[in-house]
């Protein structure tokens, strides 16, 4: 027996010493819970060694008093309590155990529950009348009970950190163990001294040694990262509250049907458990509503970002349509109005998205600074944003008419201040409050306001709704309006000066629906640039037009057709060979065909107005600039335009009294007309005046030397069969080829008829005309 409790002291001086090692070498934050680790194997030692020298010199000298024995035994049972908590101590501190002291808190009481637990069964099992070991039984001294108590909460504990252990649960677990044999190893040694049995005091103490080994081992493995322990009061919380009430309960069934009686040491275990449970679901339920308030605090944040915006902070559409739906249940008097702000993409295209997140800030704070209390500013997306004000529309007008001045203002930047202006709608309730009608009618009055010119306040009207209806009408019928046949062209005719015999002539859309009956080529026609159906169109009124030209030409009449060509049809890739296509097809000479270019299309991209225009004029056709003197063409832009007519804007005919040659006798003419007529002309180029109405405008432009005019003079848009009336009216008899059938639609090409275009000069290279006008010739 010497030589096997030799044997366990020196088993647990080297598991000790190891333990300690490993506590010098750790660092860091969790260094304190391997020293507790380690001097709780320091006591554990002490009580081992202690329990043993006891023993030991009971086998040498005699039995020692009872109250000697005691006495010893108190000490060993006081060496494993304190072993035993300072093990429990050092198992909460372990990285990612317990890292708060609720964690702590919790720990410790679901610990005392299961030990209390594991107490309680045990009093059961060993005591009277059960006596499970029977005379090796323990007797009821303090010492044991002192033991057990230890023993009980170092391996309840062990447990409950094992279980809620991070990833490396196995040496936690192990770990555990180890401080559960050596407590347990503690009552072994501490139970023989008290009944002087050798034999159990050598069965402690093997238990002991054992288990500070097992602990010495899982300390070296354990990591220092601390991953958070697994905790949930839902799912995991509840089985170590009901495992061990359950225990506890058969326990004392079981004891009660063994005819046992539960004396003040049972009474206290089940008091014990009780009120640990009580205060470990205390912890619990403030937990809970800890849980709870975050997320109802939680839920408040993000409702509140759910109906702001972040950029502004204002309202965003969520938001506001929330006030909106309030207002209307309680059916309160409020004016919405919608606000964009003209000119925003600009700022994002040449400042950048930066600047222009500044500037959305502080449109922001100016409408924040701006409205009354109780009234909502929200930003709806991009730049559009929306007020809402609680009152009647006058009021609605006086702080429209404000933040017109207040969002006009300069919005200083870095780079320099940024303008804008601000559009806005203003509508009200139309009859019983509803909130997607509001928002309608305020979205169609902003609309509104930025389609008249930007800058403005434009109060909702229904004939908005009226407009918007024969608006959504005319694009769904107009997509369908070539396969249905109700699209065909007429022809206004270009007379020649100053015999006003027609010699060309416009092609000019028209539309009649069968219910709409006729659209206007004003309305229809900015509605296919919007909608995307211009190119479909002017597709359809080439070919219409090259297949009447074929005809007349096919007839023997001298004669060429003028189409107008969009901006956007223009820059479209493949215009260049759509145009060729369409000659060939119809058998046209391309010097037949003029295309027509408004002034405003060279406002968009000159340079690339330049290429299209040359890739045209490649192909032999004329190109002439419509609505001169209405747009933004100046002589330098002239110069360089591949262009071979200039069409005189008819506002400057009519627009200006003829007058008289000073000093000498002759007929009155236009002096705009007269300039353009000598600009024209040092550029090479021909000139038409368009908008001749009276004779006496037909004098002053033949007075200024124009050779081609149009106009209602010479007649006004009409159907194919008329116009070649009037050809065939001024042909003088007999100088008209005989008539020839025209050629099919497609096939090989045939010869144009030995006719040139009257009074036009074939096109000079632009570098020619500014070499002229550099000449003054």
């Amino acid at each position: 027996m010497v030589a096997a409790v030799v044997l366990c002291g020196l088993v647990a001086a080297a598991a000790t010493m190891l333990s300690t090692a490993d506590a010098r070498r750790r660092t860091g934050p969790h260094r304190q819970a391997y020293a507790l680790l380690a001097a709780a194997s320091g006591v554990a030692l002490v009580t081992l060694l202690l329990g043993v020298a006891v023993a030991l010199s009971t086998e040498g000298h005699g039995e020692h008093p009872p109250d000697r024995r005691t006495g010893l035994a108190g000490l060993v049972s006081i060496g494993t309590a304190v072993s035993g908590l300072i093990f429990s101590a050092g198992l909460l501190r372990l990285p990612g155990v317990a890292r708060t002291a609720a964690a702590t808190a919790r720990l410790a009481l679901d610990g005392l529950v299961i030990a209390a637990a594991f107490w309680f069964v045990g009093w059961v099992i060993f005591s009277e009348p059960t006596r499970l070991l029977g005379d090796a039984t323990p007797v009821a001294c303090v010492p044991i009970l002192l033991a057990t108590v230890s023993a009980a909460m170092t391996a309840g504990l062990a447990l409950i950190v094992a279980f809620r252990a991070p990833p490396s649960r196995r040496r936690t677990g192990w770990l555990g163990a180890g401080a559960t044999a050596v407590t347990c190893g503690g009552l072994g040694i501490a139970s023989g001294l008290c009944q002087a049995g050798p034999g159990v005091v050598l069965v402690g103490a093997g238990a002991l040694a054992a288990g500070l080994v097992a602990a010495a081992l899982a300390v070296r493995r354990l990591d220092d990262a601390a991953a958070q322990a697994s905790h949930d009061l839902i799912r995991r919380d509840g089985g170590y509250a009901f495992v061990p009430m359950f225990a506890m309960a058969a326990s004392a069934m079981y004891h009660l049907l063994q005819d046992g009686r539960f004396d003040a040491l049972g009474i206290v275990a089940g008091s014990v458990e009780g009120f640990a449970l009580v205060a470990r679901q205390y912890l619990a339920l403030r937990d809970v509503r800890g849980y709870a308030r975050r997320l109802a605090e939680r839920e408040a944040h993000f409702r509140e970002l759910a109906h702001t915006d972040q950029l502004t902070t204002l309202a965003n559409r969520r938001g506001l349509l929330q006030v909106l739906h309030r207002c209307a249940e309680a059916g309160a008097p409020c004016v919405l109005l919608g606000l964009d702000l003209d000119g925003f993409k600009h700022v994002n295209d040449m400042r950048g998205h930066d600047v222009g997140d500044a500037v959305l800030a502080e449109v922001g704070e100016r409408l924040r600074a701006s409205l009354r209390p109780g009234d909502v500013a929200a930003r709806l997306g991009g730049d559009e944003f929306a007020v809402l004000m609680h009152g009647c529309p006058a009021d609605a007008d006086r702080v429209a008419e404000r933040l017109l001045g207040v969002l006009g203002r300069g919005y200083d930047q870095p780079e320099g201040p940024v303008f804008l202006s601000v559009s806005i709608g203003v509508a009200g309730w139309a009859g019983e409050p509803d909130v997607e009608l509001l928002l309608r009618h305020a979205d169609l009055a902003l609309r509104y306001a930025k389609q008249r010119g930007k800058n403005r306040i434009e109060r909702y009207d229904a004939a908005y709704d009226r407009l918007l209806r024969r608006r959504t009408t005319l694009e769904h019928e107009l997509r369908g309006a070539i396969e249905r046949d109700e699209l065909r062209l007429v022809f206004q005719p270009v007379a020649s000066l100053p015999s006003v015999r027609p010699v060309g002539a416009e092609a000019l859309l028209r539309w009649r629906h069968p219910v709409l009956g006729n659209v206007g080529p004003d309305e229809f026609i900015p509605l296919a640039e919007e909608c995307g159906m211009i190119a479909k169109l002017g597709a359809w009124v080439l070919h219409q037009a090259c297949h009447q030209l074929s005809r007349w030409l096919a007839d023997g009449h001298d004669v060429w057709v003028s189409v107008n060509v969009s901006p956007r049809e223009l820059h479209a890739p493949g215009y260049v060979v759509q145009v060729a296509e369409a000659l060939r097809a119809h058998h046209v000479p391309p010097q037949r065909l003029v295309l027509e270019v408004t002034e405003h299309a060279v406002a968009t991209d000159l340079d690339e107005l330049i290429r299209r225009l040359t890739a045209l004029r490649l192909t032999g056709v004329r190109i002439a600039l419509d609505d001169f003197g209405a747009g933004y063409s100046s002589l330098g832009q002239l110069r360089r335009l591949p262009i071979d007519i200039l069409k005189i804007d008819h506002g400057l005919v009519a627009e200006h009294e003829p007058v008289r040659p000073v000093g000498r006798d002759g007929p009155a003419f236009a002096p705009m007309v007269d300039i353009v007529m000598r600009l024209g002309h040092q550029l090479g180029l021909e000139v038409i005046a368009e908008g001749v109405t009276t004779p006496t405008e037909l004098a002053a432009v033949v007075a200024a030397g124009c050779r081609f005019g149009q106009g209602a003079l010479f007649g006004w848009g009409v159907p194919a069969e008329h116009l070649e009336a009037m050809l065939e009216a001024a042909t003088p008899a007999g100088t008209r080829r005989a008539p020839a059938p025209a050629p099919p639609p497609l096939g090989p090409p045939v010869s144009p008829p030995p006719r040139r275009l009257p009074r036009l000069p074939a096109p000079r290279p632009p570098e020619q005309r500014s070499a002229q006008v550099e000449r003054g010739s």
